[in-house]
């Protein structure tokens, strides 16, 4: 996957250069980058939503796409519940109500998105793009802006609900612990234009990785950021080099 355009100066801008990667699935992927470095503009092409580029994109031909964006663009008119429907209306009662549930929107069904606390919009934004029962889900950096125990908090139900259901995620992110915590596998970008650094593999299952495993997977993530060169400074981690 190649990608670049032409600013307004004349200026050519490669954004993204030969990158190369697959994930199975059932597994959610992680792409960790610095801030700028393509990651959303990948994220885009993969959706269909970006056309302009070089090379091939393979996603299952009859794949049903849920996807989360950076903000949760909800429509202010429309109240929570009518927001999830309007993506899913043949959407089965029961499993609608059981991801309100999960997601704790079950007392908020009939606000609107001015009554909702950021935290609060980012699930309804989860919930809909949950509801079409993707295939495949897209996630570009959904915790972001929010408060360590709350982005923590949204990671958990997020791994709860696509641990219970056969679909792939890559989602976005310039945190590295976040990206150890969610991850199967982790694919580790470099600046513009990206490329792909490394990949690491993340064996362990979710429920078992304990603190140690963890700050060994980070450590492994910062040595591979070092082999290309200083893990940037808007990758965001706690590892000590």
């Amino acid at each position: 996957m190649r990608k670049a355009f032409v600013a307004a100066s004349g200026e050519r801008v490669e954004v993204l250069r030969e990158v190369t990667f697959g994930l199975d699935r059932g597994l959610i992927g992680v792409l960790v980058g610095p801030s700028g470095c393509g990651k959303t503009t990948m994220l885009r092409i993969i959706a269909g939503l970006d056309t302009d580029y070089q090379g091939t994109v393979a996603r299952p031909a009859a794949g049903r796409l849920g996807v989360v964006f950076q903000e949760p663009r909800l429509l202010p008119w429309r109240t929570v519940e009518e927001n999830v429907r309007l993506v899913a209306p043949g959407a089965d009662p029961a499993k609608l109500e059981t991801l309100f549930h999960v997601l704790e929107l079950t007392h908020h069904r009939s606000h609107y998105p001015r009554e909702l606390s950021l935290g609060l919009a980012r699930r309804v934004a989860l919930a809909r793009a949950l509801a079409v029962a993707p295939d495949i889900l897209l996630l570009d950096e959904p915790f972001v802006s929010l408060d360590d125990a709350l982005a923590a908090r949204l990671r958990d139900e997020l791994v709860t609900l696509v641990g219970n259901r056969a679909l792939t995620t890559l989602m976005v992110t310039h945190d590295v612990d976040e990206a150890v915590r969610v991850a199967d596998r982790v694919f580790l970008l470099s600046a513009r234009p990206a490329g792909i650094l490394a990949e690491v593999s993340i064996p362990t299952p979710r429920a078992a990785r304990i603190e140690a495993d963890i700050a060994s997977i980070k450590a492994e993530i910062a040595r591979q950021f070092g082999a290309a060169a200083e893990m940037p400074s808007n990758v965001t981690s706690d590892v000590k080099r």
